[in-house]
């Protein structure tokens, strides 16, 4: 009878990669939502801004009352910016909430959460990517934190991590950096979801664009490439 295979060394490593950090952050209960159809808004107002200032606009239509499909596709396009204001690029950011709201109440969808899960994944990947102003990292974070599919969602913190960790080149794509994790990873909804969240943390406190390799919980592999110059350790 032959034995159980052997997870290979990309594997391993992202699993201790993320061993490390659930260690040290805890599970980070991402995303912030009260409602699948909260997520998907803040999947789209958190494009080019902090989740403090995406709050704060959600805030605004929690306070109206107004964080309802049918209620947000009936205001005129300047009240929705205006509302959303705080998340930055609010103008364009409207059109794309309105864009989406359009999918979002025609068939197949018509409104409907459930009918939304009932959609593979990649046909509805499609059609989130065929929405004006959705690309493959908010498309991806609506599969997965909203729709709770099995998709692993990039974003440039992941790249960074994981290109100074030796474990892909800097400029790997979008598909290429989530097949690494897809292929080598469990296909697990609630290990992609804190993944993600222990990635995004991470690149927050510790890796930014100025490196604090010092106190970094990653340090303990001694694979980043900071580290090896001490003029990066801050």
């Amino acid at each position: 009878m032959p034995g159980k295979r052997l997870p290979d060394k990309n594997s391993r490593i992202l699993l201790e990669i993320y061993r490390i950090l659930r260690s040290h952050f805890g599970y980070r209960h991402w995303w912030p939502g009260q409602t699948p159809f909260e997520v998907m808004i803040g999947a789209i107002l958190t494009q080019n801004t902090s989740w403090a200032n995406v709050e704060k606009a959600i805030g605004n239509l929690k306070q109206r009352n107004l964080l309802d499909p049918q209620k947000m596709a009936g205001l005129e396009l300047n009240e929705l910016a205006l509302l959303i204001k705080p998340s930055g690029y609010f103008n364009q950011k409207a059109l794309k909430l309105k864009a989406f709201l359009d999918f979002f109440l025609a068939p197949p969808v018509s409104g409907s959460i459930k009918k939304m899960r009932k959609i593979p994944l990649e046909k509805m990947r499609q059609c989130l990517l065929g929405v004006k102003g959705i690309g493959p990292e908010t498309a991806d974070s609506i599969l997965l934190y909203a729709l709770n599919k099995p998709v692993f969602v990039v974003d440039a913190y992941t790249r960074r991590i994981l290109s100074r960790l030796g474990l892909v080149p800097e400029k790997t794509s979008y598909e290429d950096l989530q097949k690494f994790f897809e292929q080598n990873l469990p296909k697990s909804i609630r290990l992609y979801n804190d993944y993600h969240a222990q990635l995004v943390e991470l690149g927050k406190t510790y890796c930014r664009k100025k490196p604090l390799c010092k106190n970094c919980p990653l340090a303990i592999l001694k694979r980043c490439k900071f580290q090896a110059n001490p003029e990066f350790i801050f």
